[in-house]
């Protein structure tokens, strides 16, 4: 059995083999912006008034459920223009050239995670996948600090955040939400399973628990009124979701301008405890 901190293959066993079980109806989190993931990977989409912006693909076994969902929101996935990547792992990337075969979207990643698909692709856990095969696609823009990506009425910050991956990218871009306009923000890797002592013992990279700490105190100013979380666990989506059915006239649960900063505290409480656990 994995520890703690570590990925658990075999929890995720019966995932793989029901996905259809992890399938939640897709829905708007407010204006253009929508969520298409499943129960536990996030992928958000955007319209942009001239195409599609999609972040995050999920698993390659949830590939089918993604894009019924973005049908089911009310889109076409050929209308998608865009991909973006949080960072090059298995449980993001699993639907992207799938996508990009049926679409024609341009796809992005951070630069230093295409150069660990070229040089370390073991590093893209896609042997953690067991009942799917998969390889690393080919990104056809590698982002850098500070990039822009524009569409129709969206502009998309990406800010380099290494630690989960080399390559981790957050994303902050305004939408319009009724008569607001509200900033969402994606911290792209929060998960300590890549920093955990057993991890860095196998595959190295123990220069990445520094470079975590200093990349969330690096976006810890950013004005966010949306957090969202490319694990449904890291926003709580589904419970938010739930509220949001139970009260539609009332306060959007997804919009809180505080849970940002209250996010990126948790997730660096959650890393001391693990090397006081572990070393």
């Amino acid at each position: 059995m994995a520890g703690k901190y570590e990925f658990d293959l075999q929890a995720h066993e019966h995932f793989y083999r029901y996905p259809q079980m992890y399938r939640v109806e897709p829905f708007a989190i407010c204006g253009g912006l929508y969520f298409v993931g499943n129960k536990d990977v996030g992928a958000h989409l955007i319209d942009t008034g001239n195409g599609l912006i999609l972040i995050d693909t999920t698993y390659p076994t949830t590939a089918s459920i993604l894009i019924d969902s973005i049908w089911r929101a009310g889109f076409d996935p050929k209308n998608i223009r865009y991909i973006l990547h949080t960072h090059g792992h298995f449980d993001h990337f699993g639907a992207t050239a799938l996508l990009a075969s049926i679409s024609g979207a341009k796809t992005f990643l951070g630069e230093a995670d295409a150069k660990m698909f070229r040089n370390r692709p073991e590093l893209a856990l896609i042997g953690d996948c067991k009942y799917a095969y998969l390889e690393p696609f080919v990104p056809d823009v590698q982002l850098r600090d500070g990039d822009c990506i524009e569409l129709g009425n969206t502009v998309i910050r990406a800010v380099s955040t290494p630690g989960h991956t080399d390559g981790v990218m957050s994303f902050f871009f305004d939408i319009n939400c009724g008569e607001r306009k509200l900033t969402a923000g994606l911290f792209g890797g929060a998960g300590l399973n890549t920093l955990c002592r057993t991890f860095l013992d196998k595959y190295g990279g123990e220069e990445r628990r520094e470079k975590f700490l200093e990349s969330l105190a690096k976006v810890k100013g950013e004005k966010v009124d949306i957090t969202l979380g490319n694990h449904t666990n890291q926003n709580h989506t589904l419970e938010k979701r739930e509220k949001q059915l139970q009260n539609p006239q009332g306060e959007n649960p997804f919009v809180d301008p505080s849970e940002w900063k209250r996010f990126l505290e948790q997730t660096r409480l959650q890393f001391e405890k693990m090397i006081e656990d572990n070393g």
